[in-house]
Formats: structure tokens, sequence, C-alpha cells
């Protein structure tokens, strides 16, 4: 999985904010309705923390955490989420410092094309959902999706897990997918 530096931590940070806006609007969107009040909701690769701005504007009741594997990216994370009740982490998906059956749901967008071991990291994130929580992993459409849907019909219960093409508003052509599943 690749860290970022201090200075690609923040181009990423920019970039991101401007370009893939509408995606995470889509993402707090989906989050939105599907989790319960009172939720605890992990973000997997959270970078800059876009996502979890996202959210905790959107549902200020849910328990927010956002893990990345960069210290430069929680760092970016911590100072645009500052003032707000959200746990940071740095940790690698295929480690997640977490117990057992920590999240109602667990969500990771476009970094999946970042895990080293697929399999592995999707084992991590079975293990720190809840019986009953749910898993949504979005990405580029074109990527890995097909080793991440097998290791998910491993982990997690084989009849829930969807695929889909995600396509944000304003944009002409579905760019991402999103997995799902539901733990037992």
């Amino acid at each position: 999985m690749t860290t970022f530096g201090a200075k690609q931590s923040r181009g990423y940070d920019q970039r991101a904010s401007r370009l893939l806006g509408g995606l995470y609007r889509r993402i707090a969107a989906d989050v939105d309705a599907i989790a319960q009040s009172g939720a605890c909701v992990l973000d997997v690769g959270t970078g800059p923390g876009e996502l979890l701005a996202q959210l905790g504007s959107r549902r200020p009741d849910l328990r927010l955490h956002g893990v990345d594997l960069s210290p430069h990216m929680i760092d970016l994370a911590d100072a645009k989420l500052s003032g707000g009740a959200v746990e940071l982490s740095v940790g690698d998906v295929a480690a997640l410092p977490y117990p057992d059956d920590s999240f109602d749901l667990v969500v990771s967008s476009l970094s999946m094309h970042e895990w080293p071991e697929v399999d592995r990291a999707i084992a991590e994130l079975a293990r720190v959902s809840r019986p009953g929580g749910a898993v949504a992993i979005y990405d580029f459409r074109f990527l890995r999706s097909a080793a991440a849907l097998s290791a998910l019909r491993r982990s997690f219960e084989a009849a829930t897990v969807r695929r889909e093409a995600v396509r944000p508003r304003r944009q002409p052509i579905g760019l991402y997918t999103r997995l799902t599943a539901r733990a037992a």
C-alpha cells in the first residue's frame, strides 16, 4: 500500500476535494441511507478525511472512525475534522487496529486498488464488522473487483455480496464500482 509524505498528502487533499467531491457526496448519501441512528462507522483509507467531513455534517449521530496507512494523511484529516467527534488512527487495512466486532458499517473509498493483499484486507474488514454489519467498498470499476468479490464471498454471507456501478451526478459514465456485503 502506498504511503504519502506531507507534501504529497497536501496535494492529494487539494485534488481529492476538487475532483472527487461528487463521489464523496454520493458515498455519504449511501451511508446516510443505510446507517442506523448512532451507528459506529469506519472509513478505511480515509486519506485527508473528506468522506468523514461529509458524514459528520450530514449525520452528527454517527460515531465516526478513520484509519489510514499514512500518518501525514491522518494529520490532514485531523486538521480538517478539528472539533468533530471523529477518532483517527494510523493503521494498515491488513492489520486493523480495532477489536473484533467493532463497527456497524465499514466503508472504503478509492483505496482497494492500493491493497497488496485483497484477501487479507477483506478478512480484516469482516473481523471488525459486527454481526449483521455492512461493508461498502468503492473503487474504480476496472480494478481488482473480481478478486475482491471472491474474497467478500469467502469472508461474508455470500448471498449478500453485490457489485454495482456507481455514477455520481454530472458524470456521464459510471467510473466506480460499489462492492457491498453483510456480516453473518
